[in-house]
């Protein structure tokens, strides 16, 4: 019944590639927004390996407007729980949601690997970037779409650097930015030297965090500049809160594609039914039962759900993985990367929409009785 079905799709070659493109389309997009709402998920969604905090100027968002004394890091690091803590200053090109942010962190050369043991450099060389006040290390989704490589010069918000080395890391926000020495971008940025944007800290258990958080904010409360800390991925959550509703609406489109989808399958059966009638009677004459006949056309619906599906997922997944695009959104960066369980819940929908859609064709189909399908044909 498959191979007869698969036959059937590929005898109007026109009409069926057409419909495969249109499902492909659907699927694309669908799994295009389902690939956005999951890298959200996964920068936003807290587990129990979360240890990290981030210490920001109270009432502030944009980095730009977030100045800290760099004094407060000792008073952070005699705090019980905290196993390290690290001053950034972080410089963006775009405060507001947008698909192109630059983001530099300036960082003491010195503490860096420390803080972030995962952080490798997969070409160039970590003692080149300490050595050179002006270096750079780029993270490997940053190069690759900006198209840089070791010893190539870029300049962006005023500030010039020399790329010493690409890295790679666990953590999408380094993969998206430019790691500087912190002396040089706090002068290059003019905000003067002893003032940072905010402070990264890692406890040493989860179950500290709002302990923690708690004994880091109480210090400075009466201080001129106060702070406010949250779990890293809280702070994601509450600060770029733009690209949260824009990605939220952006799952509208995936159900008007699946909507689409599903139309578009369910019209192509519907059509595949009617200009078969001398078909379906000369199956029916054969000893083809009512039931045979529906299963035929639901076989046919789902091969349509299944090849359209499988080419708009595997190329929407190819797609996300080789272009590496990314949404900012004060200061902080979501890769829009591919996941496999993604892939996998396409080809599904795509599986489920191609039975859902073929169910009233096949039943139309297994309703026509023989005599009146002779007299049609």
């Amino acid at each position: 019944m498959l191979f007869l079905a698969l036959k059937n799709i590929f005898r109007y070659p026109l009409r069926s590639g057409l419909t495969i493109a249109g499902v492909a389309a659907g699927m694309f997009l669908f799994t295009a927004v389902e690939t956005m709402q999951d890298s959200l998920g996964r920068v936003t969604r807290a587990d129990a390996d979360d240890t990290t905090l981030v210490v920001y100027r109270e009432n502030r968002f944009c980095p730009a407007t977030s100045r800290l004394p760099e004094h407060y890091l000792s008073t952070i690091r005699r705090i019980e729980g905290v196993r390290e803590a690290i001053p950034i200053q972080i410089v963006v090109n775009n405060c507001g949601a947008s698909l192109d942010v630059i983001t530099f962190r300036g960082v003491p050369p010195e503490n860096l690997r420390n803080y972030s043991p995962g952080l490798s450099v997969i070409k160039g060389s970590f003692d080149d970037w300490s050595k050179r006040s002006d270096a750079a290390l780029v993270g490997q989704t940053f190069a690759q779409r900006r198209g840089l490589k070791v010893g190539d010069k870029f300049e962006a918000v005023g500030v010039n650097v020399h790329v010493a080395g690409i890295i790679e890391s666990g953590e999408s926000q380094d993969n998206n930015v430019a790691y500087v020495h912190l002396p040089f971008l706090q002068q290059a940025s003019r905000v003067g030297l002893g003032t940072v944007t905010q402070f990264n800290v890692k406890v040493a258990s989860a179950d500290l965090l709002e302990v923690v958080a708690q004994k880091i904010d109480d210090p400075f409360r009466a201080d001129s500049q106060p702070t406010v800390t949250r779990p890293e991925k809280a702070f994601f959550a509450e600060t770029a809160k733009q690209m949260i509703e824009l990605i939220g609406f952006t799952r509208w489109l995936g159900l008007g594609a699946v909507a689409a989808v599903l139309g578009l399958v369910t019209n192509a059966v519907l059509l595949i039914v009617r200009g078969r009638v001398k078909e379906t009677a000369v199956l029916q004459t054969l000893g083809f039962s009512r039931l045979r006949i529906a299963m035929l056309v639901a076989f046919e619906g789902v091969l349509l759900g299944i090849l359209g599906g499988v080419l708009g997922v595997v190329t929407a997944y190819l797609f996300f993985h080789w272009q590496s695009y990314t949404l900012g959104n004060e200061g902080l960066t979501l890769a829009i990367t591919p996941n496999l369980m993604v892939l996998f819940k396409g080809m599904l929908v795509s599986l489920l929409l191609g039975f859902l859609a073929a169910l009233y064709p096949a039943w139309r189909a297994s309703r026509q009785s023989l005599a009146h399908s002779l007299n049609t044909a």
